[in-house]
């Protein structure tokens, strides 16, 4: 697959990154996924890049900066320079003021242990001591600076993300990419108007959960047991009921056929379509807790779906989400 641009920024990226949540060693994450020591993060990294992976999401939220310096770490001990690679990094608005973002990015940048920000995103919406134009102005201030390369939001509707882009085009600065849950059996960008926007203002959409917390991946539908050795958190969720594995089967009965007459997995079947569908405005970060799965969504990129077939996961996929 083509490399993407990240909005209208110049910098370009592989269709589908790391996120890297799952590195995080802790901290507000942890009822998410299990602790991944450093070997292991620095083998998951490896796979992604061995893969062709030339992008990376991480966030202040995933421990602390745990996340960061397990994945610069683990960049380094791959013989990955400072600038070799895009890192993409979020400021966490929670009970903060808009001044909080200057005066965080010192330890964002320490945690990189010489990366660069080449991306950083606010968080959330919700929940900080200013509003979001004066942290859109405090991100554009950064970026004026040459502290980050470019300037990203998360989880922000249509409205928001139109408003952001608009202050920051009012200083000749592009708002690159706003980051949002999208998947089979998450499209609600198609009805709340952020697609439409995103297409029109020549923003990125980073689709994050694309395989809906793993559910999109199969194996839970061919062995209904393991859902009990999910995270309680993530199960919630990610909606992992007896009631959801019913309603999505014939979803994954086409993604598993697909993945036949291609071979390739379920996973990267829904990966695939997902960086197909929407064209060049969706990229996604498929997280990964072992290397063979993040190896698995690199190689969704190898993929090439028919359009008949990109057709008929629509469908099923509607059906899916309409109930």
């Amino acid at each position: 697959m083509d490399r993407r641009q990240l909005g209208r920024t110049g910098i370009e990226v592989s269709p589908i990154g790391l996120g890297c949540m799952q590195l995080s060693g802790g901290g507000l994450t942890a009822g998410f996924y299990p602790h991944i020591d450093q070997p292991t993060a620095t083998s998951i990294v490896g796979a992604a890049l061995d893969g062709g992976v030339d992008w990376f999401d991480t966030a202040e939220l995933y421990g602390s900066g745990g996340s960061e310096r397990a994945l610069t770490t683990a960049l380094a001990q791959r013989g990955i320079e400072p600038g070799g690679v895009t890192i993409a990094t979020k400021w966490l608005p929670l009970l903060r003021t808009a001044a909080s973002i200057t005066h965080t990015v010192g330890a964002r940048l320490e945690a990189l242990q010489g990366f660069p920000i080449d991306l950083h995103q606010i968080h959330m919406p919700f929940g900080n001591l200013s509003s979001i134009p004066a942290q859109v102005r405090r991100m554009a201030d950064l970026k004026e600076s040459g502290r980050i390369r470019a300037v990203g939001v998360s989880n922000f509707s249509a409205r928001q993300m139109t408003a952001a882009h608009n202050l920051l085009r009012s200083r000749g600065i592009e708002l690159a990419s706003n980051q949002v849950q999208v998947s089979l059996l998450k499209r609600d960008i198609e009805r709340d108007g952020t697609l439409e926007a995103a297409r029109r203002l020549g923003i990125t959409l980073i689709a994050y959960s694309p395989l809906h917390s793993g559910l999109l991946t199969g194996k839970f539908h061919a062995d209904p047991g393991l859902v009990a050795a999910v995270p309680r958190t993530r199960r919630a969720i990610g909606g992992f009921s007896p009631k959801a594995l019913a309603r999505t089967a014939p979803l994954i009965d086409e993604l598993r056929a697909i993945g036949d007459a291609h071979g390739a997995t379920p996973a990267q079947v829904a990966l695939n379509w997902l960086v197909g569908f929407y064209g060049d405005t969706v990229i996604v970060i498929p997280g990964a807790s072992r290397p063979h799965q993040a190896a698995e969504s690199a190689g969704a990129m190898d993929l090439t779906l028919t359009a008949r077939e990109r057709d008929r996961l629509d469908e099923l996929s509607r059906a899916c989400t309409s109930r």
